[in-house]
């Protein structure tokens, strides 16, 4: 086939108006005014952006220009991230290679790659990447790495015999794909498919059919939003209804309840979960984790499945001599690093050459053999590289020994001595998963009567940080799921060794071998069916699709391609599994953070909502003004809230199931809190403000209720750290923001009763030691009875079957 002319350049372009170009194709996607608009198409923005409508119709500019700086921030995060996702197909078609070389009209000749067409010859040798899928005519010692592609950890040995029929594409011989990589050797092929028509383009059209989930974080806010819609319309018709009844002014009685309705919306929502997953970022960055997408923090802290590949995130992602079966260990490996090519750099597994041989010199090492020893004692005198076809190496020295390894089913049946129990001793490392190596020598001139020094046995070694973590993930109700490239045998072995299977366990559901990107997919979108929040690790273009599939999509940061990265919501930058076993903790804590700062913010803005509502109801004049209203949304809302996401993650976090993904944000326990709270507050305002009309004036009645709701919402910051352990329980001291804030707060408003500015802004007066203690001590009311019914409530673990934080 080499002395063959290829095509002529006329057939050549005949066949590329036919077949088009070889590029990876991007479909149109929608335009960027489309995408701008979907960020928009939120309830949580309907209802933010209904409140900065109406806040503006009441004069209220303040809290106007804050929510509909919010709504844009929010919309224009979520329109670059979108525009990110993107950038995956660019990245694929970036593997592709920009110049091939082929045989056309006689001559070997260089083009661009996006010229060649079906039925060019390729002309391949070591460090080519490979312009098309193509099938081989001609190998010598070929190589190719397909890692990205099929998962295959180690360099793949090509021939140009046939494949059988129907052979899955990582058993693959006969065939090189395009953006691969020629690791030895050299080839021609003939191309059979170019374009979209590639494996590489199949998986581009995967990725383009493939759009990312809306994650749990969304959904569960979401419906926290409806529920706020609902509250919303109903206390305007009771307002309305109720002022109508009482002979108001109808434009008062509207402009009453639109003015209640706004506040019963806590504005600050977004922002501050925006905060609480920036904060979950940075902690996540020091376990390793870079997060790419805001709420993917949130999303890994309730998965209940990971998928995750096996080479270099579960292993070390580098071969390793596991056992060595011989009479003398030592002279077996010497005589093994005696037939290597490969140089090792240092003490480490580290340097050129096969992986295979990187092992043995580096177990070698461990004795004290080096190659270059060696190589200076007894130098090479004759040299038989290794050949896919024989597979086997040999060389001949000037001691006048051959020194031969292979695989153990073709030099065992060449070897006269040693050999005895090698049969049975082969098959029990096979069993194990392990790659076995014959290790033997002679003294004639070819293979014959040899004599066989031992069997070495070799893997991808787990990552010895792993095994705890895996336990950890079980312990916490995450279910594991290995997809890899790998044989059964080989994967089943690694994964009785980490802890995911135990002996004699069924395997369905647990162990994916020899997955395609197709298998990948399809068993993301199983899971996903069920029910499951999903995390998909990977690292090659094969893995990307499922990446983008998933609820959170996880690419190895060292390993990994540039396509898997696009595709990804985080990526691993020690490409290590325990590290996402780490940054779940941190999501689960972002979570819990975030609900229960939700829980403060309604619980205040219900308190004063039915402060407000009530006295209106009632016939009593207006407890607070507008602007004391705004101050205390200022003051108690946003300071709390911000100490409050960032409140430490629980220790324990991780000994608790996942959450189950039709859990809502807020639940009955929840919003039973709120409005225990919201009446319990509001009711204790009211009475106070309702005995100070008796004794004194309107404005000092207002003055004093104003203050003592503003200590009592900022008290009640610290109850509102856990929904069922008390402050001592949870560690009255480990959020020093919060105390911060807290004093903060309480020196803020005394400054505000003592300040004439300030007094004549907000229509107070300066108050006296007696009612500062009369304030100071009714503040501290709710918050202590929060507290006491915590004590009194039965612990979860009292209760049958819980086994969650109330």
């Amino acid at each position: 086939m080499i002395d063959s002319p290829g095509l002529t350049s006329s057939d050549a372009a005949t066949r590329l108006a036919a077949f088009g170009r070889n590029q990876i194709e991007r479909q149109s996607g929608p335009g960027a005014w489309i995408l701008l608009a979907r960020q928009f198409n939120s309830p949580v923005i309907w209802l933010l952006a209904a409140g900065c409508a109406l806040s503006m119709l009441l004069g209220e500019s303040a809290d106007a220009v804050a929510i509909l700086a919010i709504v844009v921030l929010n919309g224009a995060i979520g329109f670059v991230q979108e525009r990110r996702a993107e950038r995956a197909i660019v990245a694929l078609r970036a593997m592709t290679a920009p110049r091939a070389r082929v045989r056309r009209d006689g001559h070997a000749v260089v083009i661009d790659a996006t010229t060649v067409v079906p039925g060019d010859t390729l002309l391949l040798e070591s460090g080519d990447v490979i312009g098309a899928d193509a099938r081989l005519v001609e190998a010598h010692s070929l190589k190719t790495n397909e890692a990205a592609l099929t998962g295959e950890s180690l360099p793949v040995a090509k021939s140009a015999e046939p494949d059988p029929v129907d052979v899955p594409l990582a058993e693959r011989r006969n065939d090189v794909f395009m953006g691969t990589a020629v690791a030895a050797g050299t080839g021609t092929a003939e191309v059979r498919a170019t374009g979209m028509r590639t494996e590489l383009g199949r998986i581009a059209h995967l990725l383009e059919t493939v759009a990312p989930s809306a994650t749990p974080l969304q959904h569960r806010l979401a419906a926290v939003t409806r529920t706020l819609v609902y509250i919303c319309l109903l206390l305007v018709a009771v307002i309305a209804v109720a002022g109508v009844a009482r002979g108001l002014p109808p434009l008062d009685v509207l402009l009453s309840a639109v003015s209640l309705a706004v506040a019963a919306v806590p504005e600050g929502l977004p922002a501050i979960v925006t905060i609480a997953l920036a904060i979950g970022v940075q902690r996540m960055s020091a376990r390793h984790v870079l997060i790419r997408r805001l709420a993917a923090v949130e999303t890994l802290g309730c998965a209940t499945v990971i998928c995750t590949d096996k080479t270099g995130t579960l292993t070390t992602g580098t071969m390793a001599v596991r056992e060595v079966w011989a009479a003398d260990q030592r002279a077996t490996l010497r005589a093994a690093a005696a037939c290597c090519d490969a140089e090792i750099h240092g003490a480490g597994p580290s340097g050129t050459g096969d992986p295979t041989e990187l092992a043995i010199l580096t177990a070698a090492a461990a004795f004290g053999i080096r190659r270059d020893d060696i190589e200076r004692a007894t130098p090479r005198v004759d040299v038989h590289p290794f050949d896919a076809a024989r597979r086997w190496m040999a060389i001949r020295r000037t001691d006048g020994v051959l020194y031969v390894k292979g695989a153990a089913e073709v030099l065992l049946p060449l070897c006269v001595g040693g050999a005895a129990g090698a049969s049975d001793a082969q098959a029990g490392l096979s069993t194990r998963g392990l790659r076995v190596l014959a290790v033997a020598t002679g003294r004639g001139a070819e293979l014959q009567d040899l004599e066989l020094l031992g069997l070495i046995g070799m893997a991808d070694a787990p990552r010895p940080e792993v095994i705890p973590a895996i336990a950890t993930a079980r312990r916490a109700g995450i279910r594991i799921v290995m997809i890899t490239g790998d044989h059964l045998v080989t994967a089943g072995a690694i994964a009785m060794e980490l802890g995911l299977l135990a002996p004699g366990e069924d395997a369905t559901g647990i162990l994916h071998a020899r997955a395609t990107p197709e298998d990948k997919l399809r068993i993301v979108r199983q899971w996903k069916e069920r029910g499951a929040i999903v995390a998909m690790t990977g690292d090659g273009v094969n893995d990307a699709p499922a990446l983008r599939e998933a609820h959170i999509g996880i690419a190895m940061g060292r390993t990994g391609t540039e396509v898997t990265r696009e595709a990804s919501d985080m990526i691993l930058t020690d490409d290590n599994f325990a590290s996402i076993i780490a940054a779940v903790h941190e999501g689960r804590g972002v979570y819990e953070n975030i609900r229960k700062t939700l829980v403060y913010l309604l619980a205040g803005n219900a308190s004063e909502l039915a402060l407000m509502l009530v006295a209106a109801l009632a016939g009593y004049p207006l407890p607070l003004l507008p602007l004391q209203l705004l101050w205390i949304n200022i003051v108690t809302d946003g300071l709390p809230a911000l100490a409050l996401v960032m409140d430490p993650t629980d220790a324990d976090v991780l000994a608790r199931p996942p959450r189950p993904p039709s859990e809502p944000m807020l639940g009955g326990a929840q919003w039973r809190s709120v409005l225990g709270i919201g009446v319990m507050e509001g009711g204790l305002i009211l009475a106070l403000f309702a005995w100070l009309l008796r004794e004194r004036p309107l404005g000092e009645a207002r003055d004093l209720a104003f203050t003592t709701l503003v200590f009592a919402e900022v008290f009640r910051a610290f109850a509102a750290r856990s929904g069922s352990r008390t402050l001592w329980a949870v560690g009255a001291f480990t959020n020093v923001r919060l105390i911060a804030v807290v004093v903060f707060t309480v020196l803020m408003q005394i400054a505000l009763h003592h300040s004439a500015p300030a007094r004549d802004l907000f229509g107070l007066h300066a108050m006296r030691a007696r009612e500062w203690l009369l304030t100071l001590g009714i503040g501290l009311l709710p918050v202590s009875v929060i507290e006491v019914v915590k004590l009194l409530r039965p612990k979860p673990e009292q209760v049958a079957g819980v086994n969650r934080p109330g």
